[in-house]
């Protein structure tokens, strides 16, 4: 990948100009009028999607008439995500967003060139590092790896006796969740007897390797081995009630025997820590509401408010 333009505008919803070299400090690009302290400090276009629009308008874009920082090649950027990447030189610049509202007529951009192509295919960063850019440089793409422990809880299965099914459903199911959206995952599965040590061992070593995600399987219930909430929940740095309280309420309603769980959700440092039920039907019901909102807390998590 490399940089063809760097563009910069004084007033926002208008186009940008391309200069010789952009200074990317803590709040964006130095005079420009997208710069602060926000999730969108830094735009990015690829001229692969620019062409596609030059097409469809019957004439030449010139870079930055789409109000990019960054014009590129060698990529199309909207296939990117939140957490992805870009490293220019020394500036590393992070994806928070994909595309944005359009604001039609009401923006002079729209007006200048009779259509945008930045709320589909535009992408927007935040500072990690900053530095200076130009036209010409090399770009490197660092695709957001999604690092998901799992741990069941189970002497039985530990020893043998038969084989653990939830722990397997729930990589099954997370593996699927970033697949369909083109994300990179890596699976951290472990099966562990019924011992709390181990298991406060476990979420303490998944947490020191960044895990971005913990599952727990099993010990959520009121019998004597069920103690995977009594370890966990002091663990959390903050916990997040409503998700477990809408799973109880929902198939509580239909068979009260859910609401005997005691699994609760929440956040250790930047991992976010899910308790389930042992049993592959629980799983198959936690995962499809959880899943739902992985998306929204990771970058509320990550301190991304693109609501």
């Amino acid at each position: 990948m490399k940089v063809l333009s760097v563009n910069i505008s004084e007033i926002t919803g208008t186009i940008k100009l391309p200069v010789d070299i952009i200074t990317i400090n803590e709040k964006g690009v130095m005079n420009d009028a997208h710069a602060g302290n926000w999730h969108r400090q830094v735009s990015m276009l690829a001229l692969e999607s620019i062409n596609k629009f030059s097409v469809d308008a019957k004439r030449k874009i010139n870079f930055g008439e789409f109000a990019e920082n960054i014009t590129t090649e060698g990529m199309e950027l909207f296939k990117s995500g939140p957490l992805d990447r870009f490293q220019i030189g020394n500036v590393i610049l992070e994806v928070t967003q994909i595309g944005k509202e359009c604001h039609g007529t009401s923006c002079n951009i729209f007006k200048e060139v009779g259509n945008c192509i930045m709320p589909k295919e535009g992408i927007f960063c935040r500072v990690i590092q900053g530095g200076s850019v130009k036209a010409g440089d090399d770009i490197i793409y660092d695709q957001k790896i999604f690092k998901t422990g799992i741990i069941t809880l189970s002497d039985r299965a530990s020893a043998g006796e038969y084989s653990d099914r939830s722990g397997p459903r729930i990589e099954e199911l997370i593996t699927e969740f970033y697949s369909e959206q083109n994300r990179k995952s890596n699976i951290d599965y472990t099966l562990i007897p019924d011992n709390p040590e181990l298991l406060r061992k476990n979420i303490s070593d998944l947490v020191s390797k960044k895990a971005d995600i913990i599952f727990t399987t099993g010990g959520t219930g009121i019998g004597s081995k069920d103690f995977t909430v009594d370890v966990v929940k002091p663990m959390l740095d903050k916990e997040i009630p409503g998700i477990m309280d809408f799973i109880r309420y929902k198939y509580g309603s239909e068979k009260p025997n859910a609401l005997i769980s005691g699994a609760v959700a929440g956040i250790i440092g930047k991992t976010m820590v899910f308790t389930l039920p042992g049993s592959v039907k629980a799983v198959n019901e936690y995962m499809a509401e959880i899943t739902k909102v992985l998306n929204h807390l990771t970058l509320m998590l990550h301190d991304i408010d693109a609501h």
